[in-house]
């Protein structure tokens, strides 16, 4: 009977090891270890790629698959960012004319209302940095009081 007490464990614990290893192992999923630290340090085109990469040599991989929908998640929002910064830059040269014209103000609204609108196609997931959606809901907060004043 104490035979049986430890095999049933015993052979748990073996059959954790020898996935344990096939996972580090196995190519796919090593490029899955390398995209996930990649989208760790914020590389995200990189690490879709690696994981894109590892999915396509293991359809099955479900590391790869979320690595992949993670990382093209946050490189919408960075792509969000990044025209926030560039409208807020192109904003910043018109407020800082001595007078703002209507042409001036069309634009403004026009660069707003495209930035509030693709914020809302935006869907973040639980585990997408939250540092993206933080910084993309400052920006839109501060098109949608730009949109607000220019549309009086």
């Amino acid at each position: 009977m104490k035979k049986n007490k430890y095999l049933i464990p015993g052979l748990a614990l073996l059959f954790i090891v020898i996935m344990g290893i096939y996972f580090l192992v196995h190519p796919s999923y090593q490029k899955s270890l390398q995209a996930q630290y990649y989208y760790n340090v914020g590389g995200y085109d990189e690490a879709y790629k690696l994981a894109s990469q590892a999915f396509s040599m293991d359809v099955y991989n479900r590391m790869a698959s979320t690595i992949m929908a993670q990382s093209k998640t946050s490189m919408k929002y960075q792509k969000y960012i990044k025209q926030a910064q560039e409208y807020m830059t192109q904003i910043n040269a018109i407020v800082d004319k001595k007078s703002i014209n209507d042409a001036d103000r069309a634009r403004i609204k026009l660069m707003s209302e495209v930035m509030v609108d693709s914020y809302k196609k935006l869907a973040p997931s639980v585990i997408t940095d939250k540092k993206l959606v933080e910084q993309a809901a400052s920006y839109y907060s501060d098109f949608e009081k730009l949109l607000e004043k220019v549309s009086r």
